[in-house]
């Protein structure tokens, strides 16, 4: 915690000092919701079947008089009636960038996203996972980096210098979606000797070549996927999450193909304790557009997800996956947005059901539906699903968000 705090005001004196000479007439904008769950089976650990939380993310900007650059500050912070784990306070951006006609310069805490396929982002490495906030792995932690652009007629180099390494969050005891054993957050291990001082880094390249993005990156670092290794403590059985060093080679292509979004994300990592594996997702999305003349357009998504692994580190079988899913946009003024997928993997054939509904209400309300069902886990066969131990948190969220 103290090194983490050291980096946060280094990191703050580099921008205060970045901004001396310039005026604070910036904008504050953001965000304060309230969230309630509601489980549709009885817990496994006594867990209440309700859950409730506020949500507050607030945002400032403010671009210097000359145009030339961006202060961005923005953080997290949620309070929940379940979960102290979940109740946490997170730096999402606390960034100053500057740039010319064909370069960018940011350092600071950030958030970066690489990646085009809907089911799973494989590429996206650079942030830590914050696994409490929802169990899609969409929401990610801030992560201190220096970031270098360089903007060419060849494409656009992407130069990162990440030091700071952030661990994942984990639910509690007292939370859903938990472990059937403690994850013991306080007292994880590190293959390298540096622990969380070692400093990674990555190189991207991105380039539009007629109807085709592409993007081949290079990752060289701690892993943000932990090893949960059982240990006996003073406090009895917990897992403790064990990171180790990686290298990952990464290739994301889209191709923009008339009506139908052709979508390819590649990985090959290894490390010195994990043997070189593949990964990959595919697959596309085909567009229907102004459906019986309703205004409505409709968006067909198919995905495959491909492992070369047997068994995971974790030591869970690690299975294909098919995902069928629909996207529906009414273009209306309320910007109403509803998403329906369905996950099946190939052996185990677990089921796992994911909706997702918005509208606005008003100029500054907006309404957010979200079910992740879980469906057809043999309990017979625990290290056959990656979902044994969140097989009864199906769950029903309503979000009311205001906006500011």
């Amino acid at each position: 915690m103290i090194k983490k705090l050291i980096v946060l005001i280094a990191l703050s004196l580099i921008q205060g000092l970045a901004f001396s000479s310039i005026s604070f007439a910036g904008e504050w904008r953001g965000n304060i919701a309230i969230e309630s769950r509601f489980f549709l089976e009885d817990a496994d650990f006594m867990q209440d079947s309700e859950q409730y939380s506020l949500r507050f993310e607030p945002e400032y900007i403010h671009v210097s008089d000359e145009d030339s650059s961006l202060f961005n500050f923005r953080v997290l912070l949620r309070k929940d009636s379940m979960d102290d784990q979940r109740s946490h306070f997170d730096i999402r951006e606390l960034s100053w960038l500057t740039y010319g006609d064909d370069w960018e310069f940011k350092v600071g805490i950030s958030k970066v996203f690489w990646g085009v396929a809907e089911s799973a982002h494989l590429v996206d490495i650079i942030n830590q996972t914050d696994a409490v906030e929802n169990i899609d792995g969409e929401d990610k932690l801030g992560q201190a980096m220096i970031n270098l652009t360089l903007l060419r007629d060849w494409g656009t180099l992407d130069i990162f210098i990440l030091p700071g390494f952030r661990e994942r969050t984990f639910p509690g005891v007292d939370g859903r979606f938990r472990a059937p054993i403690k994850v013991d957050v306080d007292n994880a291990q590190y293959e390298s000797s540096s622990g969380q001082e070692r400093i990674d880094g990555a190189i991207r390249w991105s380039h539009t070549l007629g109807d085709w993005d592409v993007g081949i990156a290079h990752f060289s670092g701690t892993s943000r996927s932990p090893i949960l290794v059982p240990t006996l403590t003073t406090e009895g059985l917990v897992l403790q999450p064990l990171y180790n060093t990686m290298d990952q080679t990464s290739l994301d292509i889209q191709a923009t193909l008339d009506i139908v979004l052709w979508k390819l994300e590649v990985i090959t990592n290894s490390g010195s304790d994990i043997d070189r594996y593949t990964a990959a997702v595919g697959g596309f999305e085909y567009s229907f557009y102004d459906v019986a003349e309703s205004g409505i357009d409709v968006g067909v998504i198919v995905e495959y997800q491909f492992d070369d692994r047997h068994v995971d580190v974790s030591g869970f079988k690690v299975q294909d996956s098919l995902v069928i899913g629909s996207r529906f946009a009414f273009n209306d003024e309320q910007s109403t947005e509803f998403l329906i997928g369905l996950s099946i993997n190939e052996d185990a054939r677990n089921q796992f059901w994911n909706v997702e509904a918005s509208r606005r209400l008003g100029d500054s309300w907006k309404i957010t539906l979200e079910a992740r069902l879980i469906r057809d886990v043999d309990e017979s066969r625990p290290f056959d699903s990656p979902f044994f131990s969140v097989r009864n948190d199906s769950f029903v969220m309503v979000e009311l968000a205001r906006y500011f």
